[in-house]
């Protein structure tokens, strides 16, 4: 098992293909859930060659904090590079990918009627020492995005690394309770985009996809 996932609800990536109603329910009784070997291993290696490939040739550009006309860049908050998967440079297995996540929406509104319409994701890259500070993904004037999903793409990825994900305990959890570090190996994290989380610095670079599952109520 793979330290601080414990204190999630874990699936297997087996499971999960057979019946994908079982993240419905870990969402809906937790909020957060890991699933681990999801997507392959193969799948995983070719995005993670694709990702790559995009970033030698300079086509991740560095992303920006804020919405609308309060975007900016700032390296002391976020330090990662990014690109949208429906960029036409990215290779067939982003847009499998970004296929395979729609598929998940539609699951989400079956069971969860969340009124999802789309999926947005993009690759990120952060360079070693760099993370992304406290923060929701749900902005307070926008309640777009219902659901963030994080698939990691690294290889031989070691607990000293660091770089995990901390996941802080919902609003209305007791008080005391701890957050929740997930370490970017394993497969992928999904939880509430109103729930507080931050990118730990890593050692080396740390590779990863990065989706939300939106109502059409606001822009990226």
């Amino acid at each position: 098992m793979i330290p601080g996932m414990t204190a999630l609800p874990a699936l297997d990536g087996a499971t999960f293909t057979r019946d994908p109603t079982v993240l419905a329910d870990a969402l809906h009784a937790a909020g957060a859930c890991w699933i681990a070997g999801w997507p392959d291993a193969p799948t995983t290696a070719a995005l993670r060659a694709d990702l790559l490939r995009l970033l030698d040739a300079g086509h991740l550009r560095p992303a920006a904090v804020g919405r609308l006309a309060g975007r900016t860049l700032h390296a002391g908050i976020r330090g990662d590079a990014t690109l949208w998967l429906d960029d036409p440079v990215c290779g067939e297995v982003a847009r499998g990918f970004l296929g395979a996540l729609d598929g998940v929406r539609t699951l989400l509104n079956r069971t969860l009627y969340l009124g999802l319409d789309e999926v947005e994701a993009h690759y990120a890259a952060y360079p070693a020492g760099t993370g992304y500070a406290r923060h929701r993904d749900r902005f307070r004037d926008s309640d777009a995005r219902v659901v963030t999903w994080v698939t990691y793409l690294n290889a031989e990825w070691s607990d000293g690394d660091g770089g995990a994900i901390r996941l802080y305990p919902p609003d209305d959890a007791p008080p005391g309770t701890a957050p929740v570090d997930c370490l970017p190996i394993g497969g992928s994290v999904c939880f509430l985009s109103e729930r507080e989380h931050e990118v730990l610095p890593a050692l080396r670079q740390r590779l990863s996809i990065a989706a939300w599952f939106r109502r059409r109520t606001g822009l990226r």
